[in-house]
């Protein structure tokens, strides 16, 4: 594997090459242009401040800006995720003439579709700072926590993006499959809530190496460390799958072609 690795890093110019024609082919022909990278996790944000309404009504809470304000911080990094996990999976077949016709590591493609969702991160994120601005949101130390977290949700996304992309080049249902699991991953992943709010019960949902990375990003704007333990938990978990998309992608490489 450290011969492969070596071989993707002679290949970065290629990859960097790709990540900025993704991004301009996005956007090259939109009529909202860069509105878009925004568009989703504004919709995430409404949905979610609309759930928080609805709870606060049942519980006799009234919404607070500091809700909105986690639902946002949440919702950007999960916005990124789905996103790149979307495009990763279709990054191979999308690209099927240089997948058969050129050699190069072919990983580059899904990695590539990860990183390009960053500029839309760094988009949406610009909102984010404006967001916690109004909301008055003070200033500490445990923001410096933001680049680690942000850098473990990108190996989780490159980790899945491997095996998706490589699933849906030799089964093409895979496609629908991660989109309907997608829509409701929503659901299990606390990006509309809180895991404090089930007490004790809530250590499940963490069970899901997504969740901590997200209480992670809401704890350090309220000013508190990320749960050390589960980002622990979460970063073994994304080393783990990385490591081992990697390895079954590159030993499936090679009848990509013949089955693209």
């Amino acid at each position: 594997m450290r011969a492969q690795l070596r071989e993707l890093y002679k290949y970065r110019e290629l990859l960097y090459m790709i990540v900025v024609r993704d991004i301009k082919v996005r956007y090259k022909q939109s009529v909202m242009g860069f509105l878009w990278a925004i568009l989703m996790p504004v919709l995430i944000v409404s949905a979610g401040v609309l759930v928080r309404y609805a709870y606060g009504i049942a519980s006799h809470k009234p919404l607070a800006m500091s809700d909105v304000v986690g639902v946002a911080t949440k919702s950007i990094p999960w916005a990124f995720l789905v996103s790149s996990i979307k495009f990763s999976c279709q990054s191979l077949l999308a690209n099927h003439n240089l997948v058969t016709k050129v050699y190069f590591p072919k990983e580059i493609f899904p990695i590539a579709a990860v990183l390009a969702q960053l500029f839309d991160l760094l988009i949406a994120s610009v909102v984010l700072v404006i967001l916690l601005l109004v909301a008055k949101v003070s200033l500490s130390l445990q923001l410096l926590w933001a680049g680690p977290l942000l850098a473990l949700t990108i190996a989780l996304a490159i980790g899945i993006g491997l095996i998706v992309s490589a699933g849906s080049l030799f089964f093409r249902d895979v496609k629908y499959i991660v989109e309907v699991f997608l829509t409701f991953a929503i659901f299990f992943t606390p990006v509309f809530y809180d895991v404090s709010i089930f007490g004790a019960k809530g250590r499940w949902l963490l069970l899901n190496p997504v969740a901590p990375v997200l209480e992670g990003f809401s704890s350090i704007v309220r000013g508190q460390a990320p749960n050390w333990n589960w980002l622990v938990y979460s970063l073994t978990f994304a080393v783990v799958m990385v490591l081992l998309a990697y390895a079954l992608f590159k030993k499936v490489e090679p009848a990509f072609a013949e089955n693209i």
